[in-house]
């Protein structure tokens, strides 16, 4: 039932009856000039009712700080870091602004000019943005939006860093730059393991026969804690590795059990990455030339020199753990520019094959250049 009636002030009422988020039926009611403009209101309520677009008013009311707990609630799929930064995220940037505001009170116009008020770099608020568009989706999934208005928010540019592969002179370089941890180098430029990968790899996860290590273990430092968890994207996998490994790895594997760490820190504890940037990553870095160079840096180069190598994006795709080849090709791109140049190549031969037969067999239709 719904109704448009005038109030003694002159305004009017429009409400209706709809069953609430507990089942039970309930009024609601707004104040209108015209009561035109309140018969519009009750027509779009009764139209998204019909199509399943309707949203409980109060739902609606729910805050976006409330949302934004069950966001983040919602995702045990997050690797500790991933679910590290979001929080961090919320805290700084979304709940100062945005957290005492309603749902049905975020608009398109208001979330635009936030977005447009940050003074970062550009990759950092799409970053900032991807978080509130995660929590108001989720509102729209759980009907407490109909739209979400971040949406077709204009994102800032994004300055791409390019990308930096060492070639195979400059892996040497490196690795004899660090001495003791020579292996740690080569297993990194020439693997494609993740760092969290390789510090959590055990004596029992390398198949030395098959030349094979078994990646189902990732660690991350987390706020000075080290989290385990499983490889980014779940993507469970058998590395292989070059046979000039051989020895470097028995010496890793030998005198431990199975489930010892494959490369510990001097300590024996688990590797991080800051200790070891510290400790004589950096430094070998700037004794081979190549200063500013992350171990990050070293997974590119493995692409790269599979690619180098032959290496099918397929085969790449599987090697470095990504969830499709068109994942592989998105992230490297640029590694198969070379493949371009080869297929013009080889047109150029087939053309001048044919041509070469079209000139023997049809003389007389050559045309005069």
């Amino acid at each position: 039932m719904a109704s448009v009636t005038k109030r003694p002030d002159g305004t009017y009422r429009a409400r209706y009856r709809a069953p609430g988020h507990d089942g039970k039926m309930k009024e609601y009611a707004k104040h209108f000039p015209t009561k035109k403009a309140g018969q519009a209101w009750l027509d779009e309520v009764t139209a998204s009712r019909v199509t399943g677009t309707y949203i409980d008013p109060d739902r609606a009311r729910s805050t976006v700080a409330a949302m934004a707990t069950t966001w983040l609630a919602s995702h045990p799929d997050w690797t500790p870091s991933t679910r590290a930064r979001n929080e961090s995220v919320v805290a700084v940037h979304v709940l100062p602004r945005w957290g005492a505001v309603k749902l049905a009170d975020v608009t398109h116009e208001a979330v635009q000019e936030w977005v447009g008020g940050f003074q970062l770099a550009g990759g950092t608020v799409r970053k900032i943005l991807g978080v509130l568009n995660g929590i108001l989706e989720l509102a729209v999934t759980t009907k407490r939006l109909a739209v979400n208005p971040a949406v077709a928010v204009a994102r800032p540019k994004q300055t791409i860093k390019r990308r930096r592969y060492l070639n195979a002179h400059q892996v040497e370089r490196l690795a004899h730059a660090a001495g003791d941890a020579f292996d740690v180098v080569m297993v990194l430029a020439y693997s494609g393991l993740r760092f969290g990968e390789l510090a959590a790899l055990r004596v029992g996860s390398v198949d030395q026969l098959r030349r094979r290590f078994r990646v189902e273990e990732s660690v991350t430092e987390v706020n000075g804690v080290s989290e385990w968890g499983t490889p980014k994207d779940h993507q469970r996998r058998s590395v292989p590795y070059p046979d000039f490994l051989d020895d470097h790895v028995a010496a890793r594997m030998a005198d431990k059990g199975p489930n010892d760490l494959l490369f510990p820190s001097a300590r024996g504890g688990v590797l991080r990455v800051r200790n070891l940037r510290r400790g004589w990553f950096d430094a070998a870095a700037v004794a081979a030339g190549v200063e500013g160079l992350t171990p990050h840096e070293l997974r590119h180069t493995a692409a790269s020199l599979a690619v180098k190598a032959g290496a099918s994006v397929l085969a790449l795709q599987r090697m470095l753990g990504h969830d499709k080849p068109s994942t592989t090709l998105d992230v490297y791109a640029d590694l198969f520019d070379e493949d371009l140049d080869d297929v013009a190549a080889r047109l150029a031969t087939v053309r001048a094959a044919g041509l070469a037969d079209f000139l023997r067999t049809e003389p007389r239709l050559v045309a005069v250049q």
